[in-house]
């Protein structure tokens, strides 16, 4: 991920001088999910570029994917881990769609970052960690995230981190299988399978919210929002 997302903003560079580069190819805005530009992809795309006006958005958010990579790849295993991610920028991108100005893009690993920020307190919950430092680090992002003038997508990371710990919760706790002495331990086929099944439902539940936004997006909805601005 991190190397996708570093390959991602050299191109960014690249074709910074463009009319359409990569920025504008891939960034993400509920507009590409209306009747004007069908777009869905984009969704996830936005999540691997970043800022070009701000070197520490990626630098920042490629640091905490590091750190959080590194607890939790080994304790979920690379599937769920990748899973857990992308399942994560999705939502905060549903969550743009939902709440944010349709015409306003969007571009940033923050929400998949928040979706591990989510899940590394959940794990630590369930095996009986100390919390109290990613709570307080969880809550220090978010007021930092609806600070006035602070020009961050506050529902990318909402959405992030409501659907990592959705992803987390299902993995941590659902089902036992048997386990090792250790976590997430050997689960067997059975509750492997369970586990992506709901993993599964979570990725449906965020497809509906993503139809339901389309559907919110009627082209006079669409010239409101235009007309705000």
């Amino acid at each position: 991920m991190i190397g996708l997302c570093v390959a991602m903003y050299a191109l960014q560079w690249i074709t910074s001088g463009q009319r359409i580069g990569i920025t504008e190819q891939f960034f993400f805005a509920g507009l590409h999910t209306s009747s004007e530009a069908m777009e869905p992809w984009r969704m996830l795309t936005s999540a691997f570029l970043h800022s070009l006006g701000n070197p520490l958005h990626i630098v920042l958010n490629l640091y905490t994917l590091w750190l959080m990579g590194r607890m939790l790849e080994p304790v979920l295993g690379w599937r769920r881990f990748l899973a857990l991610y992308l399942l994560s920028a999705f939502g905060g991108s549903v969550a743009v769609l939902l709440l944010s100005n349709p015409y306003v893009p969007v571009v940033g690993a923050s929400g998949a970052v928040y979706g591990l920020f989510a899940a590394l307190f959940i794990v630590m919950r369930r095996t009986g960690g100390n919390v109290t430092g990613i709570a307080a680090l969880i809550g220090v992002n978010l007021v930092i995230s609806f600070l006035p003038g602070a020009n961050i997508s506050w529902q990318g990371h909402i959405g992030g981190l409501v659907t990592g710990a959705a992803c987390a919760a299902v993995v941590a706790y659902l089902p036992r299988g048997h386990r090792g002495p250790g976590f997430p331990a050997r689960l067997d086929q059975r509750a492997s399978t369970v586990q992506w099944l709901l993993l599964a439902g979570i990725l449906a539940v965020l497809v509906a919210l993503t139809v339901v936004g389309i559907l919110r997006l009627t082209d006079s909805t669409l010239v409101e929002y235009w007309l705000d601005m």
